[in-house]
């Protein structure tokens, strides 16, 4: 059983591997109020749940955007998984080249997507992910990382829209009948979801244009996060969606360490 830990700004998500599938996962807040143990607890009765023995965990992977949460789940897997846990960066021996001017600065979330996505697909690939920013990942055909785009995500907008205007409320974001809107709310959410969906297209069709002058074929446009489902039911510019995308990234840059002998860093 291999355990991969996907810490996000807004969630964080453990996911269960046994070989390449993936058996159960957990999705829980991106906070610090809860301890090590009041994590490690759910994680132990989600395994359970789903009929994993927790002694047979032999690796733990974490990608983390939040340094701060980082330390804590690096006790927590050894404390209850017996893991010293590999820690996603541009600094592993990843088999791609990151074309970032610094490539240290490339979340380790999108460097997982990345990976995962061309081992799935090959390339190149345009890879969104609607989280709580709204990034755009391109990769090349040779499975290069190129960089990217990063955009507010849709829960950011409409959060910042309530938050920063003392008359507009914060909305439950779903799509009314009519693209134009008869009140306050519905008029939001039309704004805030449709508008979404029309940039993601602007956005994809610019970065295609200039990837043609590189590639001898067009990207294939891959969607991830949480709202990567609504985004793909309403474009056809969606090709596939993968939910998981960053835990089977972070599954498959850890074997590629120990395949080639090295320690988790």
């Amino acid at each position: 059983m291999f355990i991969a830990i996907d810490i996000g700004n807004t969630h964080t998500v453990i996911g269960a591997y046994k070989e390449e599938t993936l058996k159960a996962d957990l999705r829980i807040p991106s906070t610090f109020h809860q301890t090590e143990d009041e994590i490690g607890a759910q994680a132990l009765t989600m395994f359970t749940g789903k009929g994993i023995d927790a002694e047979k965990i032999d690796g733990v992977g974490i990608s983390s955007v939040i340094p701060n949460l980082t330390d804590i789940y690096i006790s927590l897997s050894k404390k209850y998984f017996h893991q010293e846990p590999l820690i996603v960066s541009a600094y592993l021996d990843l088999g791609i080249t990151i074309r970032y001017d610094d490539p240290k600065f490339v979340g380790a979330d999108r460097i997982c997507n990345a990976i995962a996505g061309y081992a799935k697909y090959g390339g190149p690939l345009i890879i969104i992910d609607f989280g709580t920013a709204t990034t755009y990942d391109i990769v090349a055909s040779n499975g290069d990382y190129l960089g990217g785009v990063i955009a507010p995500g849709i829960e950011t907008s409409a959060a910042d829209l309530h938050k920063r205007t003392a008359r507009l409320p914060k909305v439950d974001l779903h799509l009314p009948n009519s693209i134009i809107g008869t009140d306050t709310v519905s008029s939001m959410q039309t704004g805030i979801l449709w508008g979404a969906v029309d940039a993601m297209t602007g956005m994809v069709h610019r970065i295609q244009s200039e990837l043609q002058e590189v590639e001898a074929k067009k990207a294939l446009v891959i969607a991830t996060g949480g709202f990567s489902k609504f985004v793909a039911d309403h474009s056809q510019l969606i090709q596939h969606t993968e939910t998981f995308l960053v835990l089977d990234g972070i599954r498959l840059i850890y074997d590629r360490v120990y395949r080639k002998g090295k320690k988790p860093a």
